[in-house]
C-alpha cells in the first residue's frame, strides 16, 4: 500500500464523495470576488450551485442584464476556476 499525505487522501475522497457537490457550492462563495470582481461581488446577494447550475441572485436590474450577457464567460471561469466542469448553467434570479 503507497503512501499518501493528508491532502492527497482528502482530494481523493471530495472527487469520489457524494459530498463533492456541497463542497463545490460552499467554495464558490469564496472565489466567487476573485472571478467576477469587487463590484459584481458587492451586488450579488447570493451564489449557489445546485446540480450543476449556478443560481446568481441580485436586486440589481442593470447588473442581471449585463450577467445575462455573460453566461457563458462565467460558465468558462467557474469551471477553469475548479479545474474541471463543476457548473453548466447559469440563472440570474
Amino acid at each position: 500500500m503507497g503512501e499518501y499525505s493528508l491532502s492527497d487522501a482528502l482530494k481523493g475522497f471530495i472527487k469520489t464523495s457524494k459530498l463533492r457537490n456541497g463542497i463545490r457550492a460552499l467554495q464558490i462563495e469564496e472565489v466567487w470576488e476573485n472571478l467576477m470582481g469587487v463590484t459584481i461581488s458587492k451586488y450579488t446577494n447570493k451564489i449557489e450551485i445546485i446540480n450543476q447550475t449556478l443560481f446568481i441572485h441580485t436586486n440589481v436590474g442593470p447588473l442581471k442584464n449585463e450577467l445575462m450577457f455573460q453566461k457563458k464567460q462565467i460558465i468558462e471561469r467557474v469551471n477553469d476556476a475548479f479545474g474541471e466542469s463543476v457548473i453548466t448553467q447559469v440563472v440570474i434570479q
